[in-house]
């Protein structure tokens, strides 16, 4: 394929959907192949989303970031059927949707476009390549395993008597993945409403794609990816092709080097610290802030802790938080009395980095995919404290079938005291199970680094995908109206 041929990506709305896609730009670039990423602006003006851009676009010159205009004025995203305001992730999907008019403009205007990746949540843009005749592929950004769950749930209707709902804690199967509880999937899938609907059709969506670039390695979900490839996943269907890329996993932050906690950090001993850090949109209400606190006290462990504001109920998941007023948020003479050994970041801390410091030995995260992978490939053992969306099966994967970390229980109660945080902290810091967890984290490191090398499996993917999009292209002509 000549350089000056273009693979256009487009992510969907987050930095966490954004961050492995530009990774995937890079690997694209290492194959010789010009990238464009074009970039959906959140309905709603934001500072942080200009300035994420420019950072990005200042880190990677070689990659062209492109922002689409915003959609025609339509039919309102926000409001339910009912009159009533859409959840978060139905408005999301109806904007996405909207945004399918600028995006063929902007395909249209490029003479060299080859492709077109879209985003696990953007594939109506699957509409678009269709007309444009455009080899179209999905960039699934969480696990294999997710994948096999999600692309199986809309075969299920005619399997089940009730709405997902109404299982309960009832035990549902899946191929590939061990079995779990009904009410472990996502909220939205839950609630038998227009979410459900709306998600269930995308997943199913997935299927027309050209093929499933998976951010995984081939040993970390061995059982889920030989369910999808023996077609297990869509039955009655064809299961399109599924190449494993990852673990694609930023390199760091622009600027990081001079954060004050990495500073912190240079001073503590080796594999003492426990990092506690929930994801960009990950927040907690005070009562919880203030058992965390007591659990991190009586642990007597070193701790890094990235705490933000507690969000109001029903604000869009996109809009940013006011930065926290830790002297109202934690209580008073916490700092003092862990001064030395605990450090407290306000709204961010370059995980990455944090990860990747010798003085870290735990990690206490929401299980978010990109959070997942960044844990394993820095060899830290995790503590999965699941929030939202598909994290709850992703903790399922982790502690069951990787097993590479272990659950802190009560997380779908009301609060998870001060106890069991304090117990699972000093369980993996100071336990030999604890430090059988941080062995097998190890030996994942390793196989996460050995899939990237040339000859790795997942090289060895990417550089088959690279064939079959040529193949893809040979065997059809690009039009443009």
């Amino acid at each position: 394929m000549e350089r000056r041929t273009t693979v256009v990506l487009y992510p969907g709305l987050g930095v966490g959907h954004l961050v492995p896609m530009v990774e995937l730009a890079k690997v694209f670039l290492q194959h010789g192949l010009a990238v464009t990423v074009a970039l959906v602006k959140p309905p709603l003006e934001s500072l942080e989303f200009s300035a994420t851009v420019a950072r990005f676009a200042a880190a990677n010159p070689s990659i062209n970031f492109h922002v689409l205009p915003p959609p025609p004025p339509a039919a309102p995203v926000d409001s339910g059927s009912d009159g009533t305001s859409a959840p978060p992730i139905v408005r999301m999907l109806r904007f996405l949707k909207a945004m399918n008019t600028p995006l063929r403009n902007f395909l249209r205007s490029i003479p060299s476009v080859q492709a077109l990746i879209v985003d696990m949540f953007c594939t109506d843009g699957l509409d678009v390549a269709s007309e444009l005749r455009l080899p179209v592929y999905v960039f699934y950004a969480s696990g294999a395993s997710a994948l096999a769950v999600f692309l199986y749930v809309p075969s299920m209707g005619d399997s089940i008597v009730t709405s997902f709902g109404q299982l309960g804690d009832s035990i549902i199967h899946f191929p590939g993945v061990p079995p779990f509880k009904a009410s472990a999937l996502p909220s939205n899938i839950l609630d038998d409403g227009e979410a459900c609907r709306l998600i269930i059709q995308t997943y199913y969506r997935l299927q027309e794609s050209g093929g499933i670039l998976v951010n995984t390695f081939e040993s970390l979900e061995a059982r889920a990816l030989h369910a999808l490839k023996d077609g297990l996943c869509v039955p009655g269907r064809v299961t399109p092709p599924v190449y494993c890329v990852g673990p694609l996993v930023s390199g760091g932050s622009t600027g990081a080097k001079d954060h004050d906690c990495l500073r912190w950090l240079d001073v503590q001993p080796d594999n003492s610290v426990v990092l506690l850090s929930f994801g960009s949109l990950g927040t907690f209400r005070k009562t919880q802030l203030e058992e965390i606190v007591i659990g991190l006290q009586k642990s007597g462990q070193r701790f890094l802790w990235v705490v933000r504001s507690p969000r109001i109920d029903g604000t869009n998941l996109i809009e940013p938080l006011a930065e926290p007023d830790l002297d109202v948020l934690l209580p008073a003479g916490f700092m003092e009395a862990t001064k030395g050994r605990g450090l407290v970041a306000k709204s961010w801390a370059p995980q990455v980095e944090v990860l990747r410091h010798r003085a870290t030995g735990a990690f206490v995260t929401h299980c978010g995919w990109n959070s997942i992978l960044e844990g394993i490939t820095a060899g830290v053992p995790l503590l999965c404290w699941p929030l939202y969306a598909e994290q709850r099966v992703n903790k399922v994967f982790v502690t069951e079938e990787m097993k590479l970390g272990e659950e802190v229980a009560g997380y779908d109660g009301e609060v998870v005291d001060a106890k069991e945080v304090e117990a699972k902290v000093r369980w993996l810091m100071e336990s030999e199970g604890g430090q059988a967890l941080r062995r097998r984290v190890a030996v994942a490191k390793g196989e996460a680094s050995e899939a990237l090398e040339e000859g790795g499996s997942s090289h060895a993917a990417f550089v088959k995908f690279v064939d079959d999009l040529i193949g893809m292209q040979a065997s059809s002509v690009m039009v443009k109206p």
